[in-house]
């Protein structure tokens, strides 16, 4: 198998950008129909998944150590989407079928023997690691919905409890998923592990979003969800530390915030803790009580609000990391960073002109979604399910 040859006829593939998923499913969807029903009934988002995905593999073709680890996360978590063994050697016929229509003339037998080694490793690795994990844990976890509170349009917030124990630590993600939909989205939980077992989810309903639409509107105390295994770890305290802390928080970034803040309080390292929670609006901050509960509880936590929109000032913004930056130097502690791709932009980019080096400031990534099967999915989520 010829790295630099896979990376390269990868990359005349992917610049043909839309086309390439289009054909993808095509084919497969066409060859094997009942491949379909695992793939959410809307398509649209997913154009880039594939790409992403195959992009991901093929430029850590040459480090197999990372790429292993890589592969076997995934296979584990294939099982909410009822993969099975037998699906991935439709998957690999659609992409030969797929690389050999997008390099024309540049297809030649070894290229095709490359290809069909690299995509052999890549199902052998996963579908062990979904076998390995049968003993471990299930697919998914149902939860029954305990508590629902609408406090805002668009914002609710879930207590639910697992059938089993779910173990997670702070900072991590969840899939959530409702049994009406073949959709899944993470979300960070807004607690750290509890002894009852019971999860706390920040929802906010996104413009055509399936998933969040249902859990903010659809859902009531006594219906039934589907979890999946926590992800993750760009948000986590993991291992425990004594190093001070500064958390900036927006919108329903808030959630894997408020979990880490209850980890601190469990540890009882002795850390400092200061907290800015930003909203557009006063009446955006949905989880007030708990977070003045939380700083009367704590003489270690600081907590500053910080209100967007001024009604005063017209036109004018504050930015959380703007306000965190002039209130005092930071740069002797962690940062933790969790909002909407624009105020974790920008809060990275005032950090880092601020001074604050990449290993000192945790955040997530920009606009990753997981919702199916691997050859859609590139890296890790967007750890509490996207727009905040």
């Amino acid at each position: 198998m010829d790295a630099a040859r896979l990376k390269r006829s990868w990359s005349l593939v992917a610049a043909h950008g839309d086309q390439v998923p289009l054909y993808f499913y095509s084919t497969l969807f066409l060859a094997y129909p009942e491949t379909r029903q695992m793939f959410p009934t809307n398509m649209a988002g997913q154009r880039d998944r594939l790409v992403g995905a195959l992009g991901h593999i093929v430029s850590h073709v040459d480090q197999v150590d990372r790429l292993v680890g890589f592969l076997q996360e995934l296979g584990a978590d294939h099982r909410k989407f009822a993969v099975r063994p037998e699906h991935y050697p439709a998957v690999g016929e659609a992409l030969v079928a797929t690389l050999r229509h997008f390099l024309a003339e540049e297809w030649t037998e070894e290229l095709a023997a490359d290809w069909t080694a690299a995509y052999g490793l890549v199902s052998q690795v996963m579908i062990e690691a979904a076998q390995s994990a049968e003993s471990v844990s299930p697919p998914w976890w149902v939860a029954e919905i305990l508590a629902h509170e609408r406090r805002t349009f668009d914002v609710a917030v879930l207590t639910v409890r697992p059938q089993y124990l779910l173990p997670f630590t702070p900072g991590q993600s969840i899939g959530v998923s409702h049994p009406a939909a073949r959709t899944w989205r993470y979300y960070s939980p807004a607690n750290a592990p509890r002894p009852d077992g019971t999860l706390e989810l920040h929802v906010r309903a996104t413009p055509g979003g399936v998933v969040s639409s249902r859990l903010v509107y659809g859902c009531a105390v006594g219906d039934q969800i589907h979890l999946a295994s926590p992800v993750g770890d760009r948000l986590t305290l993991w291992p425990a530390g004594s190093s001070d802390l500064l958390l900036l928080a927006s919108g329903t970034g808030w959630a894997p915030v408020k979990a880490l803040v209850e980890q601190v309080a469990a540890e009882g390292s002795g850390r400092r803790v200061d907290l800015y929670v930003a909203a557009r609006s006063r009446m955006e901050f949905y989880d007030t009580d708990a977070i003045d509960k939380l700083a009367a509880s704590y003489p270690w936590l600081t907590v500053t609000q910080v209100v967007g929109m001024d009604p005063l000032r017209p036109g004018e913004f504050a930015q959380v990391a703007d306000r965190a930056l002039a209130d005092g130097d930071w740069r002797s502690r962690h940062v933790y960073v969790c909002g909407s791709d624009e105020m974790v932009s920008h809060s990275l980019s005032a950090l880092t002109q601020a001074g604050y080096h990449a290993d000192q400031v945790h955040h997530e990534g920009f606009g990753k979604h997981w919702y199916g099967p691997a050859w859609r999915t590139a890296t890790a989520p967007d750890d509490s399910g996207g727009v905040r």
